[in-house]
């Protein structure tokens, strides 16, 4: 493949920018191969991809509870060039026209979207939807209400890559014999085992009450939802798979809170700096603490 593959999404909170902390972390780093590889909460996939394109592992598992995520992964996987002709339409049709009817035609894009998301369709058109919506909306988010509708308004961009046909080609290609899944990260259950390597990113735990503005679906993920993670990275541990997890870490506000490293104390917790926003302020971004657990 004469491509390297790259995340075809942008992504709120995507590894990209701490991948290298992640790598350190890879079992290849220490010396033990990559056959099996399992990604249950799957995102934008930086993870995902560079071990696809560095470690070529024969099985691969991934899965989202992001219904529409995982359909434009499956529709990148089989229907590539329908959906590259179809993302050139609508960009060709995006960059040609004024400020005022861009405006106009994401919006009536975000309504047809919520309509084929409300309906459950599994059409192409979703997925280029999907794609559009996250190239032009503001900061790349994916935040829906209390209905399930997608709501984040338009960002300001003067030319957005719609359609990145090299890349989505070269993603089709990496994606070829990946099995992918839409549910909960316990379905990977059947699927990891002592050669595989499992990484984890959840919904993270909002450092206060302001940080927890992007619903990502309609289902919250509290701290017993994070407890019962804990315990299923804890038994695939205990099956030997080699399992990396990342998360917020609760002591940036709270120094006495030890929420994660009670949680996996059978497991190392190692702590890495990252750029995010701790609140919906610009001025509260910055450089904050993550947590990233691993085997000891």
């Amino acid at each position: 493949m004469s491509k390297t593959a790259k995340p075809f999404l942008k992504w709120a909170g995507g590894k990209g920018q701490i991948l290298d902390e992640i790598r350190r972390r890879y079992p290849a780093e220490l010396g033990r191969s990559i056959t099996k590889y399992a990604e249950p909460f799957v995102g934008g996939g930086a993870v995902l991809f560079d071990v696809l394109n560095n470690h070529k592992p024969c099985e691969v598992y991934i899965s989202d509870i992001n219904r529409e995520l995982v359909l434009t992964y499956k529709i990148v996987q089989t229907s590539v060039n329908d959906l590259i002709e179809e993302l050139t339409r609508i960009e060709n049709a995006y960059i040609s026209v004024n400020d005022e009817q861009r405006k106009s035609m994401y919006y009536s894009n975000r309504e047809r979207f919520n309509a084929l998301k409300l309906n459950k369709s599994d059409s192409l058109e979703l997925a280029a939807l999907l794609i559009f919506l996250n190239r032009t909306c503001f900061n790349g988010l994916y935040r829906v209400n209390r209905k399930g509708e997608y709501n984040v308004p338009q960002g300001s961009y003067k030319k957005p890559t719609i359609c990145d046909e090299d890349n989505l080609r070269a993603v089709s290609e990496m994606l070829q014999g990946v099995n992918i899944f839409c549910g909960d990260y316990r379905l990977a259950r059947d699927f990891i085992d002592e050669r595989t390597f499992a990484y984890f990113d959840p919904p993270y735990r909002p450092l206060n009450m302001t940080s927890n503005f992007t619903a990502y679906a309609c289902d919250n993920f509290g701290d017993e939802q994070q407890i019962e993670l804990a315990r299923f990275i804890d038994e695939m541990t205990e099956r030997g798979a080699w399992c990396v997890a990342s998360n917020s870490d609760p002591t940036n506000v709270d120094e006495s809170d030890k929420f994660f490293d009670d949680l996996y104390s059978k497991h190392r917790i190692e702590r890495i700096y990252a750029a995010r926003a701790i609140n919906s302020a610009g001025a509260s971004r910055g450089n904050v603490r993550e947590v990233l657990v691993a085997r000891r």
